[in-house]
């Protein structure tokens, strides 16, 4: 398919003249006599090139390149301009025209321009639709890749909340201790104005806080009674156990931490390093106080579940020693509802 050029000269000569050499060249041409006659011509038909004359009467060729540009960036524009009026032929390169010929021009000259004109403009477009493509490649491949990444993460949640729910089970959690302590902690977290990743890594310690319990025999974590001296020795070796399992992988290292600490205290007795404060990482500082929570609500094979006012009592009497009194205050200002609809179950 042959390329239209549109020719606008006040100077109908001069039109028929280049229309004559560009038609031979097989170029459709089409003609007009100002400006206002070449948007007429654009409007009906595309045009890969406009050659022009820069002087006209009325508006000249310079406003004609200016609205051309905005319309359409990359239609190919030829000046022509007289030998004394170089200066405005510049000013027309810097306004986005592709060249320009001076008068008297050969037409020889001219031919060549046009054909290297037009078949910049050519490579110009491919370059530009094969950019376009591979931007749209891009955006599509980047789309499938989160898409794929958010089904490795559910798949990943729906791995660790089968394996939580086999460790509730082992030790016969009624319902679902470690969902409940996640949505908890989450929770708290938000209120302390926790978000993003690192309110992912709090729910995921809180969810895996027990998971290195797996390396904790049936005979001490069932057994009925009291635990002896040795026997909460081996018991109080899962913080690390969890921890060791989990700083392993990449995505789990966060979580690893609240886990290392989930059964530290704020006046430094817990275990397993005795850390102390703030020492505690925060994740670990609100698991503490959530999972209270959840223990004395539930049912246990020594004990039925507590009223929750005997939880904001407990919470009150060790805050500062066992707990947090930051965390330990903010928790007291949550209603009872909101903590129940986390649980979703009624407190006593």
């Amino acid at each position: 398919m042959k390329e239209h050029i549109l020719i606008v000269d006040d100077e109908e000569m001069i039109r028929d003249l280049l229309t004559s050499a560009l038609a031979q060249e097989q170029y459709i041409c089409h003609q007009a006599a100002n400006v206002d006659e070449a948007f007429q011509v654009l409007g009906s038909h595309q045009v890969e090139l406009v050659i022009s004359d820069i002087m006209m009467p009325g508006r000249s060729g310079v406003d004609l390149l200016r609205d051309l540009k905005r319309i359409d960036p990359d239609i190919a524009v030829l000046m022509i301009t007289g030998l004394s009026d170089t200066n405005t032929a510049m000013e027309c390169i810097h306004l986005g025209a592709d060249d320009y010929i001076t008068k008297p021009f050969g037409i020889n000259r001219v031919l060549l321009t046009v054909k290297n004109l037009i078949e910049h403009r050519a490579l110009a477009l491919e370059k530009k639709n094969y950019q376009i493509s591979l931007e749209f490649k891009v955006v599509e491949q980047t789309r499938q890749l989160r898409a794929t990444m958010n089904e490795l993460s559910d798949a990943y949640d729906s791995t660790l909340s089968a394996l939580v729910k086999a460790l509730d089970a082992r030790e016969k959690e009624v319902g679902s201790h470690s969902e409940r302590v996640m949505n908890f902690a989450t929770l708290l977290g938000g209120k302390l104005g926790i978000s993003g990743k690192e309110l992912q890594e709090l729910a995921k310690g809180a969810l895996l806080h027990d998971i290195g319990k797996i390396g904790i025999s049936d005979n001490i974590l069932l057994k009925p009674g009291r635990l002896d001296d040795e026997e909460w020795v081996e018991m109080r070796k899962h913080p690390q156990v969890g921890h060791d399992i989990l700083s392993e992988i990449d995505f789990l290292k966060g979580p690893a931490g609240i886990i290392l600490s989930h059964h530290e205290r704020f006046d430094g007795t817990g275990y397993p390093n005795q850390l102390r404060g703030e020492q505690i990482p925060l994740g670990a500082r609100i698991f503490a106080t959530v999972d209270t929570l959840d223990a004395m609500t539930s049912d246990r094979p020594y004990r039925r579940a507590l009223p929750f006012d005997a939880v904001t009592a407990e919470i009150t009497k060790h805050s500062g020693t066992q707990f947090d009194p930051v965390i330990a205050d903010l928790f007291l200002t949550i209603s009872r509802t909101h903590w129940e609809e986390c649980a979703a179950k009624h407190f006593l």
